[in-house]
């Protein structure tokens, strides 16, 4: 409620507007992902690391460590799960636009796994799969978003507004 307090005074009306969907679609799709990467991903990670003890090793993992294995899941996927509303924001700036999204897919895809390989905790290749899955999805739907909300509505909105 702050940060709004702070932002609001220096938006126009129709931003004010926008704001709104926007945050909440926006915390929608983070409590979304952490709560993927918690069910779907976490418990896999943590057997992996548990997956380390033998008869002469025992792994004993501290709840500090635990916390922190979960918290950077959490944050991880929260943020991956913001990808649609980052690109349909780029898009209504008139940064990217659906045809460079799909003409470009290759390498959001190359990237999609060079993210995954960097933010997963565990070196394993399932926890990065885990991962890179999701982004590749939220990537076309991403396409799809941008087809649906993209610049076509927000340019006739910012023409009525020049005149």
């Amino acid at each position: 409620m702050q940060i709004w307090d702070f932002v609001a005074p220096g938006l126009y009306t129709h931003e004010k507007r926008l704001a709104i969907p926007f945050v909440t679609l926006s915390s929608f799709c983070f409590i979304g992902g952490a709560a993927f990467g918690y069910y779907f991903v976490f418990p896999p990670a943590f057997k992996f690391l548990m997956g380390y003890s033998t008869d002469f090793l025992q792994a004993a993992p501290t709840v500090k460590e635990y916390f922190s294995l979960a918290l950077r899941l959490l944050i991880a996927f929260g943020a991956i799960f913001e990808l649609p509303v980052a690109i349909v924001l780029l898009a209504k700036m008139g940064i990217v636009d659906g045809p460079f999204l799909r003409t470009n897919r290759k390498y959001a895809f190359l990237i999609s796994f060079v993210i995954a390989a960097i933010l997963t905790p565990t070196p394993d290749i399932i926890n990065q799969l885990l991962m890179a899955g999701p982004l590749v999805v939220l990537y076309e739907v991403s396409i799809v978003a941008v087809w649906m909300f993209g610049k076509k509505r927000f340019a006739g909105f910012v023409e009525s507004q020049d005149s």
